[in-house]
Formats: C-alpha cells, structure tokens, sequence
C-alpha cells in the first residue's frame, strides 16, 4: 500500500500520490471503474478532478455513490470572475454527484493578468470562499504550469492564505535553477503556514517535438518500469510533498507500483546518468 502523511492543515492523512483524474477525461465508465479498483488496491485515498478535463468528472461521479468517504475529492474551477466561477463549481459538485468538495483549487493561475482578475473582488476567490461559507466547499487551493509558477504562487499566498498548491516538480524540472530557487522558497512558505504541496510532471521526459505520440500525455513520458521508479522515487524522497499521478491510464499502474516500492532516494549522480539516457528536455523554459 502506499504511504499516507497530513494534507497540509485539512487535517486529512492522504496517499503521498494522488490520482490525477485528467487520466480519465476521454475514458469509459468501464475504464473508470477498472481505474478505481486499481486504486484501492494500492491505497490510494485521494482524486484531483477538474472541470475542463473533458468527461473526467462525470467519470468520477458514479464513484461516489459506494466511496465518497474514502476519498478525499478535489477539483478545480479555470473561470477567473466570481460569476462563472460560481456556476462551473456547482455544476462540478452536481457532476460528481457531491453535496460537498473537500477541495476546490483556482486552476492554471499564471498569467498575470488573469490572476489578478481571479484574486481580485468580484473574481473566482471570491466565489470559492462563498461556496466554502455555505458548506459546498472545505477548502481552497491554486494550482499552475509553467517557470514562473512557483514565484506566482509565493504571490498568491501573499494575496490569501491558500490550503495548497500545485505544480511542476522533477528531476528534469530542477535543473532550472531559478525555478529550483524559486520552487524552494514556496516550499519553505508552505511548511511554515502548513499548505500542502501537489507535484505534478514527475515522469515527464520531453516534449513531442514531432514525434509520433504513442500516449495521451501532452509530452513524452517516461514508460519503462525501472525509469518511471526512477523518476517516482527521486519526487517521493522528498519529504512533505505530495505525487499527482500522470494522465494516462496505460502508465497509472507503473507509478503506483514505483510508489509503493520508494525507499532511498535516487542519488544526483544517478539521476543526471538517466536523464543523459532518456535525452530529456525540460517542458517548461
């Protein structure tokens, strides 16, 4: 089974991987459903949904029925005005099937202009505290891409005191050393006030550039086992962090294998040797 550790401040233990439902956006029912067994198998015990991840949320909402108390269910709002934030979050809750998200998160908040939009009164913040005063909602997130996310998000937690963020982490990733910097001293910022801290692109290993795609990702991902337990276990060797899964149902399975296997923390050396081998190119510059 996968190991468990507190989601920030919710008060709620959650499997240190989250499944990361964007996997399920062009699935079946079927599919989903084989997608659930699997997840409880390994222990899995958290979902991150979000509005525009096509059928996604109307995949998870049958799930809810049998499960709704043993996951923790979160999902995301990309509107940026109070308005259309508050209808895309009660139209998330009726396709879920859900009185109640435990967390709603502000999605993609990068570009700068949107983002004061959203953090500004009138915009999505103010909704997704309105929906957290009547009960809808638990608590409230912000999640992003890209190589200025981490200072955003620095920013966004200047702007409201957000219960966790979302963003890019890996090996790959941490070659940047402005992100890493960056990336570091919201880490820091987070263990201070106890916001949890969601990583995602742990297995990415480079943009298509061209090239055939063989997955649903919208990059290269790392497929074989002993490369996918590499890139899983440098991510989990980090304490106080959380994995979100990748959004391809064919390579769920060996990230939850990876996940349950972590031990010692892959060295630098041996990172740098694979990420040599696997020709990576970081996705974000």
């Amino acid at each position: 089974m996968i190991a468990t550790q507190p989601f920030g401040r919710t008060g709620h233990a959650s499997s240190r991987v989250i499944f990361g439902a964007a996997a399920l956006g062009e699935a079946t029912q079927d599919q989903a459903d084989q997608t659930l067994e699997l997840l409880l198998r390994h222990g899995v015990n958290h979902i991150d949904v979000a509005a525009s991840y096509g059928d996604a949320e109307l995949r998870v909402g049958p799930w809810m029925a049998e499960h709704r108390d043993h996951f923790f269910l979160a999902t995301k709002t990309g509107k940026r005005d109070y308005q259309a934030a508050r209808e895309e979050i009660h139209r998330s809750l009726e396709r879920l099937r859900v009185d109640r998200l435990d967390l709603l998160q502000l999605h993609n908040l990068a570009d700068p202009i949107e983002w004061d939009i959203a953090l500004s009164p009138g915009g999505a913040l103010d909704a997704a505290i309105e929906a957290r005063e009547e009960g809808l909602v638990r608590f409230i997130g912000v999640t992003g891409h890209g190589t200025q996310i981490a200072a955003t998000h620095i920013r966004s937690l200047g702007r409201y005191d957000f219960d966790s963020v979302l963003l890019p982490y890996s090996f790959i990733t941490n070659q940047n050393h402005h992100y890493t910097d960056r990336f570091e001293a919201l880490a820091a910022l987070c263990a201070e006030r106890n916001a949890a801290v969601q990583t995602i692109k742990s297995i990415a290993r480079r943009p298509w550039s061209g090239r055939p795609h063989t997955h649903t990702t919208w990059y290269e991902p790392l497929t074989e086992q002993a490369d996918v337990d590499l890139a899983v276990h440098w991510v989990l060797g980090r304490d106080r962090i959380f994995l979100n899964t990748v959004g391809d149902l064919s390579l769920l399975p060996k990230v939850l294998d990876a996940a349950e296997r972590v031990s010692a923390r892959p060295t630098t050396e041996e990172m740098r040797a694979a990420a040599q081998r696997w020709e990576a190119v970081p996705l974000f510059v």
